[in-house]
């Protein structure tokens, strides 16, 4: 169902113009636990911010952990939940606020959480997985769900696993999915400086 590569204006990595987000995911087609390790060890060596790691994830996979998959759908907004039903695995991209070398805030910890996932994105790519982050979750819901410390802070969602066709989703998801893959242009990203 892929609408195709990201049409690059500039020559760069495979994997990079192979990634895409998509809606559907097929619900036949678990991720492996070797696959699924593979993602979150990319993750864990993303670079950070006085080398803080400040990301934690919650992991749910509906074949192997089951009710933790449930939670983390229960907290994905109602706009997520028709396409994200397919996602055999799911995760919540968690926070820690502040540093623990000395208590201040981490104004990087969001930055870094993007970055761990990133990370992990490029390694599902090269394994033939796809992922699809979401901003929409419910924050407070997750805390309470998963029992988060005080310091911690849920922020961002993964639906994990292999693409589907257009059939498994809603209309409206299956358009999107098949739309045309835009970028703003390289002059519209560069403030100052020029290339």
């Amino acid at each position: 169902m892929s609408k195709g590569n990201a049409p690059v204006n500039h020559p760069i990595h495979e994997l990079l113009i192979a990634r895409h987000s998509p809606y559907a995911f097929d619900p036949a087609r678990e991720v492996s636990e070797e696959d699924l390790t593979a993602l979150f060890e990319a993750a864990r060596w993303t670079m950070s911010s006085y080398n803080a790691q400040p990301w934690r994830y919650i992991v749910g996979v509906k074949e192997r952990r089951q009710s933790a998959w449930e939670h983390i759908f229960e907290v994905l907004l109602e706009g997520n939940q028709p396409w994200a039903a397919n996602a055999p695995a799911l995760a919540l991209g968690v926070i820690e606020k502040n540093f623990e070398h000395n208590d201040k805030p981490n104004k990087a910890a969001a930055h870094d959480l993007g970055a761990a996932s990133a990370m992990l994105t490029v390694e599902a790519t090269a394994r033939g997985l796809v992922v699809h982050q979401m901003i929409g979750i419910d924050p407070e819901l997750a805390h309470e769900r998963f029992q988060l410390e005080d310091g911690q802070e849920a922020l961002t969602a993964l639906a994990i696993g292999y693409e589907g066709g257009a059939e498994v989703i809603p209309e409206q998801y299956a358009e999107r999915d098949l739309g045309e893959r835009e970028r703003k242009s390289l002059t519209d990203i560069i403030l100052a400086g020029g290339l």
